[in-house]
Parts: C-alpha cells; sequence; structure tokens
C-alpha cells in the first residue's frame, strides 16, 4: 500500500477521526509542522486501544500525545549524556592500557600481535585493525588535536586518536583485546570482561538511537543482557522463565549504567528520570502512567535500584 503526501490539515483531520481530542488545532498543527507529524505519530498507539482497534482511547488528547513525545525526548537526552559518560571512560581507559603496555606510536599500538591470539577472531582483529587504521587516514585532516600531533610529533597517539573514533568501533576493541587487558579496563568499570561483551554493544545500540533522536523509551534490543543480581532484588516477574523486565529494554540500560556508571552519576540520573516519569503522569489521564513503564520495561518500584 502506498503512503501518501499529506498536508498538515489533513493529517489533523485524521488523528480528530481516530479518536483524538485535539483542543487547540492551530497549536496542534504548529507543533505537527515543527516536529514532524510522522514522529510524533509514533507515539499514537500508547493512547489506542488496540493495535486492531486503532481508535484513541477516549477522552484522549493531543497534548497527551504531545507530552509522550517530549517525555521521551528528555528521557533520551538523560540516557545519552550517561552513556557519553561510559563512552568517554571507556575510551580513555583503553588508550591508556594499550599505551602504557605496547607504546604509543600507531605501529606499535596497531600491531595485530597486541590483540587476542583466540583463532576464531583472528579475522576481526585483522579487520578492526584495518578500520582504525582507515580512521587516521580519514580524520586526521579534520580534527585539530590530530592534525596536531601528526604535524608537531609525526605520530598519532592512542589517547588522540579514541577521540575521533566512533564508539560502536572502542566496543569492538573492547571484545578483541587480550584478556589480561580486558581485566584491567572492566575492573575500572567494578564488573567483568564477560558483561562488558554481553552489554557494550547494546550501550552503543542505544547510544547511536538518541544520538538520531530515535524513539527510544520502548525500544528493545535482539541481544539481552545477563541476569543480575538487580533483577531479582527488584523482584521483578518472569515469564517462561525470563525476567519481563531488563533485559533488552531501556531498563536494561539502566542496569547496565548501575553497575558501570558512578553511584553519585547513577543516583542523579535515577532522579532525573523519576522526575520525568512524575511530570509526565501528571499530564496524562486516559491512560495509567503504568501502561507507559510496561512498555519502558520498568517495573513500579523501579527507584529501588538505587540503594540496592
Amino acid at each position: 500500500m502506498k503512503k501518501e503526501f499529506k498536508t498538515i490539515d489533513e493529517q489533523v483531520e485524521i488523528l480528530k477521526n481516530k479518536g483524538l481530542i485535539i483542543e487547540d488545532e492551530n497549536e496542534a498543527k504548529e507543533l505537527l509542522l515543527r516536529e514532524n507529524y510522522f514522529f510524533i505519530n509514533g507515539y499514537r498507539h500508547l493512547l489506542m486501544n488496540s493495535t486492531k482497534d486503532k481508535t484513541f482511547v477516549v477522552g484522549s488528547t493531543f497534548r497527551e500525545l504531545y507530552s509522550i513525545f517530549l517525555f521521551d525526548r528528555n528521557i533520551r537526552n538523560i540516557i545519552f549524556k550517561n552513556i557519553l559518560v561510559i563512552e568517554n571512560q571507556l575510551k580513555s581507559t583503553i588508550s591508556y592500557q594499550l599505551s602504557k603496555k605496547y607504546g604509543y606510536r600507531e605501529k606499535d599500538y596497531l600491531n595485530v600481535k597486541n590483540f587476542t591470539n583466540d583463532r576464531t577472531k583472528i579475522r576481526r582483529v585483522k579487520d578492526l585493525v584495518d578500520k582504525m587504521k582507515r580512521q587516521i587516514r580519514v580524520n586526521v585532516p579534520q580534527h585539530n588535536a590530530t592534525i596536531h600531533y601528526l604535524n608537531n610529533y609525526g605520530y598519532i597517539p592512542l589517547w588522540v586518536l579514541v577521540k575521533v573514533l566512533s564508539f560502536g568501533i572502542v566496543c569492538e576493541l573492547f571484545t578483541i583485546l587480550k584478556q589480561e587487558d580486558k581485566l584491567d579496563v572492566a575492573s575500572i568499570f567494578n564488573t567483568t570482561p564477560s558483561f562488558m561483551e554481553d552489554t557494550l554493544s547494546i550501550l552503543s545500540n542505544y547510544r547511536n538511537l538518541c544520538a538520531h533522536e530515535d524513539i527510544v523509551f520502548e525500544h528493545k534490543t535482539e541481544r539481552v543482557i545477563p541476569n543480575t543480581v538487580y533483577h531479582e532484588g527488584l523482584g521483578i516477574n518472569k515469564m517462561d522463565g525470563e525476567y519481563i523486565y531488563g533485559k533488552n529494554d531501556i531498563f536494561a540500560v539502566i542496569i547496565i549504567l548501575k553497575i558501570m556508571l558512578r553511584e553519585d552519576h547513577f543516583r542523579m540520573m535515577m532522579k532525573e528520570i523519576d522526575y520525568e516519569i512524575q511530570k509526565l503522569d501528571g499530564r496524562i489521564d486516559s491512560i495509567p502512567i503504568e501502561r507507559i513503564l510496561d512498555r519502558m520495561g520498568f517495573p513500579i518500584n523501579y527507584l529501588d535500584i538505587i540503594c540496592l
């Protein structure tokens, strides 16, 4: 079925015909034009009767719909800035570890012998080293720091290079480190190499969603995080032997950050998230806030994770 262009007036009529109350049509039209109808429309299912009955719950309003949109934006910004903290720490820790042990020139730290000798990862090691070398060629002319080091010293140290590497590449880099190097890096985050290997790709996935302003609050990843003491401590229910929350949803990201962030940073993040949840609860009447928490994978007692 072909999707056809709809004017703002037509978009408003579609929403009204499905039962959405629009208190101020001029305001709604302005917001739809400014924020993009199709993006705001991506939140409509929360206010709908069912996936089959695509009409809005009685009493649903455009302002509620827009409040959910703003809620996701604010949650996205909170999650994003805290993932960036982990990203910066990971880049700093890996660059320090490799530079200290193998040297600070590209020919030293990008030697394939510095990485795992696991035969199943030989191709991955070579591909990633080649990818990092390409990043040097591409990014050197575009960043002041890389230009400065190349012009003045003739090389680019890893602690400078990581600034222009994507989080995804740095996460891949962790997976090909030697086991003793993984242990040293993981110890900085008070966790294990296996936990980081299981979860860094999930953080990278959410980081990219946040950076591109995609819908985040109900996003699900293909990969799941391992069961943790926090799943058990919060008493999260199980279905078919699996926890229903905190495995591949945004609460899984909360659990990862609980483990990897400093305690004071994590506490502040949770207070900010709770503020946004309480603010949204005060702005929606047609559905309970529990419906939104369920979509996020948040248990009702989500704040208890601070003290666990």
